[in-house]
């Protein structure tokens, strides 16, 4: 573990992305109207490499770049075994960084823990930390699973009604948990099954009725659906990659659990929401090395999408909650966006 001191200031400024022009430079009468969206862009603080995972903790950003290192904590081909966690400030000056060994996957706030918590390696070798940015030279806590069945690693961190789950990525087979509950004690992460990869669910799309037997292969990225959204209110929601699917599970880890599967037009990564007071929308963007923030005409509500094609650049997208469509975002077409983070503005 390593906690480097503040660097000089970035200003936003300085580095400005394909989409902050869209929305700054003038436009031809006869050309395409220009973005509605102010995007701010600012780069890696120093050697760091493909920014993922993006969380806020207080007036704090939290970003996770992954250095290169591989899906079971293999080294990167310039030697790099860690990846680095970056504090930013709202306004981009950049405060501490911490580093963990191998590759980090999930990076999530715990507001009541005033803590990060991280999962590293998400094909195997994998395990859980916590970070306390106030904790000096203790701040890392690093913890070894129990109870890891589903034979890969694990991948998104998400705390559910005061309960931390952890997705179970990289299944041996689609018949193990989807989704782990961890409870944290001394050094040891237990796990325990919330669904698993074969549970049974409604189909959610729009003109389809009747359930269906699950065969999760890519459990991925993770979120809670807020009450703002006009479906899935307060729900868990899982992002099963490859397979093109979300689950949405309500009352996820109680015996009242009930589960729904969305399935989409494309397969995702991360989705964010926004609310009436979470209208600025943090992306990492690893194949530019950059972190962005945007405002612009964001409903309450709205449903965002990184969407990741096989032969091409990921993409921001539109979700549809009732069809499952994904439809891209015009003006923001040159962002690659990896990690989505809807915050309020201050």
């Amino acid at each position: 573990m390593d906690i480097r001191p503040s660097r000089k200031p970035f200003m936003f400024g300085a580095v400005l992305s394909a989409a902050v022009l869209l929305s700054c430079t003038a436009v031809p009468a006869n050309a395409a109207p220009a973005s509605p969206y102010t995007v701010k862009s600012f780069a890696a603080v120093g050697s760091e490499s493909k920014p993922d995972d993006i969380t806020r903790l207080g007036n704090n950003i939290y970003v996770a770049f992954q250095n290169g290192v591989g899906p079971m904590g293999e080294p990167s081909t310039s030697g790099a075994t860690a990846s680095t966690i970056q504090q930013y400030s709202l306004d981009g000056t950049p405060g501490a960084s911490w580093t963990i060994t191998g590759k980090i996957d999930g990076l999530h706030a715990d507001e009541a823990g005033q803590r990060l918590l991280v999962t590293t390696n998400e094909d195997g070798n994998s395990a859980f930390h916590t970070v306390t940015p106030s904790g000096g030279a203790g701040a890392v806590k690093d913890f070894a699973y129990t109870g890891l069945t589903h034979g890969g690693g694990t991948d998104t961190t998400t705390i559910y009604q005061g309960k931390i789950f952890i997705t179970a990525s990289n299944p041996s087979d689609t018949t193990g948990p989807a989704v782990y509950q961890a409870t944290l004690s001394g050094s040891t992460a237990a796990l325990a099954p919330v669904f698993t990869d074969n549970a049974t669910a409604t189909v959610a799309n729009a003109g389809s009725t009747g359930t269906t037997a699950l065969a999760l292969t890519d459990p991925d990225s993770a979120t809670v659906v807020p009450a703002d959204s006009p479906r899935f209110k307060n729900q868990f929601a899982l992002a099963s990659q490859g397979d093109q699917q979300l689950i949405f599970a309500d009352r996820a880890g109680t015996p009242q659990q009930s589960l729904q599967v969305l399935n989409l037009s494309q397969q995702v990564d991360d989705t964010a929401f926004a609310t009436t007071s979470r209208q600025t929308l943090w992306i990492t963007d690893p194949d530019h090395n950059t972190v962005l923030s945007v405002t612009g005409p964001f409903g309450a509500g709205q449903a965002l999408s990184t969407v990741t094609p096989d032969a091409a650049p990921d993409y921001l997208a539109a979700l549809d909650l009732s069809t499952g469509s994904l439809t891209p975002v015009p003006g923001l077409s040159s962002i690659h966006p990896k990690g989505l983070l809807f915050t309020s503005a201050h």
